[in-house]
C-alpha cells in the first residue's frame, strides 16, 4: 500500500467511525484480529454495536466495494459470529449489490454525504477546529473538583486503547463503564456533549496532564514558601 493510499484509507476510517457513532453505534474495538486455534488469519476494521444492540464486524473501504469485498466482509463476520457491515462510497457494480443482498451484508454508502466543495469544506473545518479548541480550553481551565472514584475512571479512560479495554480495566461491562463516563460528564468534568470514545479519551488525557501540572505548581509554591520563611537560631 502506497503512502497516499494509506492516508486515504486512514481518513476513510476516521470518517466512517465518526459517522457510525453519530448514528448511535458504539465502537467497541478497532483492528480486531481474527484467530482460529490461536492462529491469526485476518482482521476487521472495527466491532460496532448498533442502537438496537446488534453486533457488527465492520469493514471500511476507501472507495467502492466490489464482490470480493462483500465476500471478505461476510466471511470475516461469520468467523467472529457477528453480522457483516461495510462502510464505503458505494457499490462497484450490480454484482456487488446482488451479492450483498443475497448474503445479507449491510452496506452504508457515504459517498454523496461527504462530497463538498472547497468553500464548504473550509467552513466545516474551521467550525470543527473552533468547537474542539473550545472544549479543550474548557477542560484545561476547569477547576471542577474530581472525586477519587471519578479520577480512577478518568485514568482508565486515558490509558485504554479502546472501549472494551477501558471497561476491562474497571472490571465491569462496557455499558456500565459508559454510564460512569456519562455520570462524570454530568458533573462538568468531561465535556457533556461529547459521545466519541476517542475524543473522551483525549479529554481524559488532558485532565491527567492538567492535574499533574497543578500538582507540580503546588509543590513548587510550597517549596518557595519554605525557603522564604525566616530561620531562627
Amino acid at each position: 500500500m502506497s503512502i497516499s493510499s494509506s492516508r486515504k484509507w486512514r481518513s476513510s476510517e476516521l470518517i466512517a467511525l465518526e459517522y457510525l457513532e453519530k448514528q448511535g453505534f458504539r465502537i467497541e474495538e478497532t483492528r480486531k484480529k481474527i484467530k482460529i486455534e490461536g492462529v491469526e488469519i485476518g482482521e476487521v476494521d472495527a466491532i460496532a454495536v448498533s442502537p438496537s444492540g446488534e453486533k457488527y464486524a465492520v469493514e471500511i473501504k476507501a472507495g467502492r466495494v466490489d464482490v470480493a469485498g462483500i465476500r471478505q466482509a461476510y466471511v470475516n463476520a461469520l468467523l467472529l459470529g457477528l453480522k457483516p457491515l461495510i462502510v464505503a462510497k458505494g457499490y462497484a457494480d450490480d454484482s456487488a449489490v446482488m451479492l450483498a443482498r443475497e448474503l445479507d451484508v449491510k452496506v452504508i454508502e457515504l459517498g454523496d454525504q461527504y462530497l463538498v466543495d472547497s468553500e464548504e469544506l473550509e467552513i466545516i473545518v474551521e467550525s470543527a477546529i473552533y468547537g474542539l479548541l473550545r472544549k479543550i480550553l474548557g477542560v484545561v481551565t476547569s477547576n471542577e473538583p474530581i472525586p477519587p472514584q471519578d479520577y480512577t475512571v478518568i485514568e482508565a479512560l486515558a490509558g485504554s486503547r479502546d472501549i472494551k479495554e477501558f471497561a476491562d480495566s474497571l472490571k465491569t461491562t462496557v455499558e456500565n463503564a459508559m454510564r460512569q463516563v456519562r455520570r462524570i460528564q454530568s458533573k462538568g468534568i468531561l465535556p457533556e456533549d461529547t459521545k466519541s470514545y476517542y475524543e473522551l479519551k483525549m479529554y481524559a488525557q488532558i485532565i491527567l496532564l492538567r492535574e499533574r501540572i497543578r500538582g507540580l505548581e503546588r509543590l513548587l509554591a510550597s517549596s518557595c514558601r519554605e525557603k522564604t520563611q525566616p530561620s531562627y537560631p
